[in-house]
């Protein structure tokens, strides 16, 4: 009996006409985001290497390590963040590193082109979370009160029909004809990606399986959700009106609303209190500095190349002096700022996942590695890289540069003065690896089970529902 209710799901679905005009408009947005997200890899990486090229040539023709100035490092694309796009947009894509000092990223994608900002990218986020989530409330509103509509209910419980299998049955046959179908044109999008020179690591198709998992997890939750619905209401049209709101509140109003209300209710410093706090502390050490530089006697010599080494050796004291004073205040503003935001997002993600859009949302951005996480990432790499930098710089020079330097060069004339220049390329290259997926599967794994729980739910509530269901 089941299977019979099963086969009859299929071929009521797949046999319609609503089921070829809204697949085709599916499978071709699906392709499409394949498409679209592997042009963008490939403009992404030239703008990179570009980028990459342009801040050797900036130091080409020098001929003293202690001429190289503005030594940039740069996000590398990321071949799935053009499919979950995140906020790999938002934040800063390349960071100046210096001897020491914090650094700070800058020059976001949509601070070059700002017109994404306004309609923002087509990606699958986009796809599973506003179309899918619809496609599955158009097949699934009438499941139930559509069947006693046309007649067709009563004549299939003039047989001996258990409620919990027919039920079973539908929601089952409704998920198999609309979601297998979908993974062809999914499959065909994973085809696309290696055809445009997307890389994709094994680690990159796993993360991209998960995603697709999760697609249809959250496809699942809408679908037995619709059923359920249908179930309790006696006419389809009801059912699909308070869908539709349902809709509404999970997609478009609680995850906004979720984070208005985790903005007002925690308070995280400002960055710009902090970068006052940090230029009041940076003029009041300089104050100091210049006085100790006023009061510096160097030993009683006439030799004017140890002077030169005693008084870069002063102030090099004082930058190292100046930056660990710095480095303190910087540290405790960081962590402050750092746990407040940490609370703010535990509650803003709370609240938001009561929408199975948020939890989705959430789910494909860490599996990705474009959720907020990216950001302390990518800073936290740059700083460790600036330390490798540093080092390598010292070597070069003699000094660990970096902050507020003070430098006095000795010039010369004559055939003696000339150098050889220096191979930029000697500076150690920055290697950036995205969030490895075990680290952010954990919290990815929170928002599956979330999404999980709603499908239970939801069919555990269709059934209940559907026992007492009056199918005259």
């Amino acid at each position: 009996m089941f299977k019979l209710i099963v086969e009859k799901e299929l071929r009521e679905i797949i046999g319609s006409t609503k089921f070829a005009l809204t697949f085709g408009v599916c499978a071709v947005l699906i392709l499409l985001t394949f498409y679209v997200g592997g042009r963008n890899y490939q403009v992404s990486q030239k703008q990179y290497e570009a980028a990459v090229a342009e801040n050797f040539r900036q130091m080409e023709g020098l001929t003293d390590w202690m001429m190289v100035r503005n030594h940039r490092i740069f996000l590398p694309p990321q071949p799935l963040a053009a499919l979950v796009t995140g906020v790999s947009n938002d934040i800063g894509r390349n960071v100046e590193v210096r001897g020491r000092g914090e650094v700070g990223a800058e020059d976001s994608r949509y601070g070059d082109d700002p017109i994404f900002a306004v309609f923002r990218f087509l990606d699958l986020d986009f796809v599973f979370q506003i179309v899918l989530s619809l496609f599955a409330i158009l097949f699934a509103y009438d499941a139930i009160n559509g069947e006693k509509e046309r007649g067709t209910l009563r004549l299939s419980f003039a047989n001996a029909v258990p409620r919990d299998k027919y039920i079973l049955g539908k929601i089952t046959g409704a998920f198999l004809a609309l979601a297998i179908p979908l993974l062809i044109p999914i499959l065909l999008g994973c085809v696309i990606l290696p055809l445009l020179g997307v890389p994709m690591t094994g680690d990159d198709w796993l993360r991209l399986a998960l995603v697709i998992l999760t697609g249809f997890l959250y496809f699942g939750a809408f679908l037995t959700l619709s059923v359920f619905i249908s179930a309790l209401t006696q006419r389809s049209s009801s059912s699909f009106l308070l869908l539709l709101v349902v809709w509404i509140f999970a997609v478009l109003i609680v995850p906004r609303t979720s984070v208005l209300l985790a903005g007002r209710a925690v308070k995280v410093p400002s960055l710009d209190d902090h970068a006052s706090q940090r230029a009041r502390l940076a003029a009041q050490l300089w104050q100091e500095d210049r006085s100790k530089m006023a009061e510096f006697k160097p030993e009683q010599t006439q030799d004017p190349e140890k002077m030169m080494s005693q008084f870069n050796s002063f102030m090099q004291k004082l930058g190292d002096e100046r930056e660990q004073k710095m480095q303190a205040l910087s540290s405790r503003l960081n962590e402050e700022r750092r746990n407040r935001e940490a609370v703010r997002e535990r509650v803003a993600f709370g609240l938001a996942r009561i929408s199975p859009a948020a939890a989705f949302s959430l789910a494909t951005t860490n599996l990705v590695g474009t959720s907020l996480d990216l950001k302390q990432h990518y800073r936290n790499a740059a700083t460790d890289y600036q330390q490798t930098y540093a080092k390598f710089m010292k070597e070069k020079t003699g000094m660990l540069l970096g902050g507020f330097r003070i430098m006095a060069f000795r010039h010369t004339d004559g055939p003696e003065a000339r150098k050889d220049p220096i191979n930029p390329r000697d500076i150690p290259p920055f290697v950036y690896a995205s969030i490895p997926l075990r680290d952010v599967f954990g919290a990815a794994l929170i928002d599956l089970g979330v999404l999980a729980l709603f499908n239970l739910i939801f069919f555990v509530g269709a059934c209940v529902a559907f026992l007492k269901y009056d199918v005259r």
